[in-house]
């Protein structure tokens, strides 16, 4: 899809004229504050108060892509040589040009237990943007000996270390290894770690158990994991499976469940905030189960040959309005660190954290049902590096495609502003420039970019209040004409 040079979008729009309005009226009800000052420097009304009952914000985390892999320096790690680079561990990534297209920011060599350390790092990280606990991807039995095997325990103790607030949510994965064992295996895997300060646990002391790609076992099966855990075990467990696709699998569920989750899309076609996943929500909650709703922001994943067109940030916003909407108990954040699937919230090289400053916004309103009030200007700027037809100049074999059912791919650079005051926003890529009126609050300003794409090109916005420029910045990432990979990532960056 090319977007011709005269678009501008404020608020959340792009998805018909009703969605449009619905959502303009949604956020002028609930443009009021909330303290996360933190990253936005906001405040709280006087004279609001929160809902009753809690809701809270997950982040879920894949140990394979910790903060480093060998504690060695950056140019020379293990992502650097091996993930990043098309010819790394051997040619095994070859045919797509590397394993990754992003990487956590990197960090010098640190002495004593690093890999501790790091873990420390990263869940006051997620502490300070408002998440309340990681959801810890449990991918082989703790006698494993490949390392991932004692991440979930390390984790454990790093927020047991850092805040007594921050849980862990014990979530074995049953894509792959964790599936071939037996209810009584699984449960002796579970009663390892449940025994931990840290291990996420309800207000009546039953241990949350939240298996990823739950449909691998019937309901039978799972009802004997949870009878063990309580009989052998003393372990009462809550259990809130997370489905790939929950539909078929609600009602069989229902009666040894306390909730459930799904995986989710990465693209606005598979969340539009009104329709199917709100649907889905208000089944799961009239059987009186609590829902996890998945929050994502995009997907690109090489060694798969597929990427889903995430329309900047739009996806983001529409898993977190549908969250706030549908009344969600819980959300999910999809995935902390997945640089596999270009799923990362997690700080890196390529977004910063900018993904997590708009997630910050999004989960005081959610927990609150008030809207952040901005005391300053904030701008976050994406857009991809290149054009999503653009052929690497690297031989290629298995080029990503765009997945079944996504949003149509298109090439846009996108402002998303939270603002102090009403402004006038412009965006510039290469010679195309859109200038957009944007409210106090959340606003959004987007520009095509140049087709073709002849030389490289930069991307820029100003934000200005009569007529004097009161913000203005440019990506660090160019749009290129020529790539050397593929990279169908949205890049970020934030000033403010």
């Amino acid at each position: 899809m090319v977007l011709s040079d005269r678009q501008c979008i404020c608020l959340d729009s792009r998805i018909g004229q009703l969605r449009d309005m619905v959502m303009l009226r949604r956020f002028l009800v609930v443009l009021i504050a909330i303290s996360v000052a933190t990253t936005f420097g906001q405040s709280m009304p006087a004279g609001r108060s929160v809902p009753a009952k809690p809701r809270l914000v997950f982040a879920h985390y894949f140990p394979p892509y910790p903060v480093s892999l060998d504690n060695a320096p950056p140019a020379s790690d293990y992502y650097a040589t091996q993930y990043l680079n098309p010819f790394g561990e051997n040619g095994k990534h070859a045919a797509y040009g590397g394993l990754l297209r992003d990487r956590p920011i990197p960090r010098e060599p640190r002495s004593g237990n690093w890999r501790a350390a790091d873990l420390r790092d990263e869940v006051a990280t997620a502490a300070r943007y408002g998440i309340d606990g990681f959801g810890i991807d449990i991918l082989t039995p703790h006698t494993d000996p490949q390392w991932v095997s004692a991440v979930p325990q390390l984790l454990l103790d790093a927020a047991a270390a850092v805040s007594p607030t921050f849980k862990i949510m014990l979530q074995p994965d049953m894509s792959g290894e964790m599936a071939q064992l037996t209810p009584t295996q699984l449960a002796a895997e579970i009663a390892y770690l449940a025994g931990q300060p840290a291990a996420f646990r309800l207000d009546d002391g039953r241990l949350v158990v939240s298996p990823v790609m739950a449909e691998r076992h019937d309901a039978t099966w799972w009802k004997t994991f949870l009878d063990i855990m309580r009989e052998t075990f003393h372990t009462p467990v809550a259990l809130v499976p997370l489905f790939l696709n929950p539909l078929p699998y609600i009602d069989s569920f229902a009666a040894i469940s306390y909730g459930m989750s799904e995986w989710g899309g990465r693209n606005p076609a598979f969340n539009p905030v009104i329709g199917a996943p709100s649907e889905r929500v208000r089944k799961v909650q009239q059987l009186g189960k609590i829902w996890m709703q998945p929050i994502s922001v995009q997907d690109e994943r090489p060694n798969q040959a597929v990427y889903d067109e995430a329309e900047n940030t739009q996806n983001l916003r529409n898993t977190w309005l549908i969250a706030i909407d549908s009344k969600a108990d819980w959300a999910l954040m999809v995935t902390w660190n997945d640089y596999s699937e270009g799923t990362a919230f997690a700080p890196s090289v390529k977004h910063g954290d900018s993904f997590l400053q708009i997630c910050n916004y999004y989960a005081g309103l959610f927990k609150t049902g008030l809207a952040p009030q901005s005391i300053h200007d904030r701008v976050v700027l994406t857009h991809r590096t290149q054009l999503v037809a653009t052929e690497p100049t690297y031989p290629t074999v298995s080029p990503m495609t765009l997945r079944a059912g996504s949003s149509p791919p298109r090439d846009t650079a996108e402002a998303l502003t939270f603002l102090r005051a009403p402004a006038e926003v412009t965006v510039r890529a290469g010679d195309r420039t859109q200038t957009c009126s944007v409210p106090a609050g959340v606003g959004l300003c987007l520009v095509a970019l140049p087709q073709p794409l002849t030389a490289d090109i930069r991307v820029d916005a100003v934000v200005s209040r009569a007529g004097h420029p009161v913000l203005a910045f440019t990506s660090p990432y160019p749009v290129v004409a020529r790539p050397y990979v593929q990279d169908l990532q949205y890049v970020a960056e934030s000033q403010g």
